[in-house]
């Protein structure tokens, strides 16, 4: 009987894949259509302007405290775009009732206890709509826990783990919008394996939790797949919110490394990137959040060359491909150069839906929103029978599909390799012709097709 289950689920699981294996091939269900945009030129993150009454509400539930508080301010001013174009647009129409749409701050400060308190808070006193986040996979845990018990829609943007979504901690409320730790292993390896074909030798370097030890496996399994004669001189793991990289930068610099593979996040990414600097230790990271700007010109040009992202919000080049997709960015980078204060004025903002994270979460936002207007209510049921299956094209012609069965989002990854500022035209391709002048940025792109990237189906997952 056990035998004849496994069999079963394994079946589901590859018609599962063959279903959705490569999103381009479907019909998009809707797309994000900078036509539509409404004039953004009151924007400020730093004042917003929140609807009163019946609204739609979105709680970002993430660190705006505590040592990982600018993450917080990084997903804020994208969600709150998002909200403000649909707001001036008129709102949404749900449950006979157009409405606009309210977004809350929700700080965890980086907690599992206050995680959790604050994301029950929203649902039982806020009553809001959406729980949208977070940094972390263990605080995003807890607020898919929370979104199970109550019944509430939660978004996950930016929690990447691929254990969320298991037999054990699915839920049908939860949508994984973001990538996964697995895809972003796989499609490192992938690249230098199947496409790049240079370095050989590398360091894993993660943080030590749920989410580093993930992106460390799907690295070393996608290995063993795609690089086979590839070798790994040393694996560590740091707690969180390290201030003191020496120790594992001098056996990094012992090892032979040719590339050091890491997941960290800032504020750990620009203390690895800055101390590895320091010490004179050159190699390339082969990484995803190693891409914060303004550590990025602290550690200026020759620092950062030759660093590989993995993005999630790229396309293969040029960067800017039609004259809609460069009025969404005008409109962004204009309010960033002559309205915004600190700290969205700085250089992490400059580009917003140009690329990068920020415009992955901008993205990610729209998509819930486009699903609530198509779904034409605020219904859990309602949202999760639109959403399931759902295919959503994104400003820069990404194409996004929700797989049905574990609510996994499908979708080609991107290598970009950073090169200085004169080499960046290649990327960014409309005046000035450069991300940014004091340090790399994005210059030649690969595509890593999402059939060679598949999120993990866990087979004991019965639906």
């Amino acid at each position: 009987m056990k035998s004849t289950k496994m069999i079963f689920s394994a079946i589901i699981a590859i018609c599962c894949f063959c279903l959705v294996a490569v999103p381009q091939t479907l019909a998009v269900n809707d797309a994000f259509d900078p036509g539509k945009m409404a004039d953004m030129s009151d924007f400020d993150p730093s004042n917003p302007v929140t609807p009163s009454g019946d609204t739609i509400k979105i709680a970002i539930v993430a660190s705006f405290s505590g040592p990982a508080a600018f993450v917080g301010e990084i997903f804020y001013a994208p969600v709150l775009w998002a909200a403000h174009d649909i707001n001036k647009r008129g709102g949404i129409m749900v449950d006979g009732k157009r409405k606009k749409v309210q977004v809350i701050r929700a700080d965890h400060m980086s907690q599992v206890p206050q995680a959790k308190k604050i994301t029950e808070r929203m649902v039982l006193q806020e009553k809001v709509d959406v729980l949208w986040g977070t940094n972390g996979s263990h605080l995003m845990k807890v607020i898919n826990q929370v979104a199970k018990k109550y019944k509430t829609i939660a978004q996950c943007t930016a929690a990447l783990s691929d254990d969320l979504y298991d037999h054990k901690n699915f839920t049908r409320y939860s949508f994984m919008t973001s990538f996964q730790t697995d895809q972003i292993g796989r499609a490192a390896a992938y690249y230098y394996g199947q496409i790049r074909k240079k370095e050989k030798k590398f360091y894993i370097l993660c943080q030590d939790y749920l989410f580093g030890h993930a992106m460390a496996n799907g690295f070393k399994k996608g290995l063993k797949q795609y690089f086979p004669e590839a070798e790994i001189v040393g694996e560590d793991y740091h707690k969180l919110f390290l201030t003191d990289f020496a120790p594992y930068l001098t056996k990094i610099k012992a090892s032979g490394a040719e590339v050091v593979y890491t997941g960290d996040w800032i504020p750990d990414a620009a203390n690895l990137a800055k101390q590895a600097r320091q010490m004179g230790m050159m190699l390339p990271f082969a990484h995803t959040f190693l891409d914060e700007p303004n550590f990025l010109h602290e550690v200026g040009i020759e620092g950062t060359k030759g660093l590989i992202q993995i993005g999630q919000y790229a396309t293969t080049n040029p960067n800017f491909k039609n004259a809609g997709q460069i009025m969404v960015y005008r409109a962004w980078n204009n309010l960033w150069k002559n309205k915004w204060t600190k700290p969205f004025n700085t250089y992490t903002f400059k580009h917003g839906p140009g690329g990068g994270n920020i415009g992955s979460y901008m993205m990610q936002t729209y998509w819930l929103l486009s699903v609530i207007e198509r779904a034409g209510s605020t219904d859990p049921e309602k949202i999760i029978k639109t959403w399931e299956g759902d295919t959503y094209q994104l400003l820069n012609g990404k194409v996004m599909t929700m797989r049905a069965v574990d609510h996994k989002a499908i979708q080609d990854l991107h290598a970009i390799e950073y090169v200085p500022p004169e080499e960046q035209k290649v990327n960014f391709n409309i005046e000035p012709y450069r991300w940014y002048d004091g340090c790399s940025g994005g210059g030649p792109v690969s595509r890593i097709p999402a059939d060679k990237i598949m999120p993990l189906l866990d087979p004991e997952l019965k639906r």
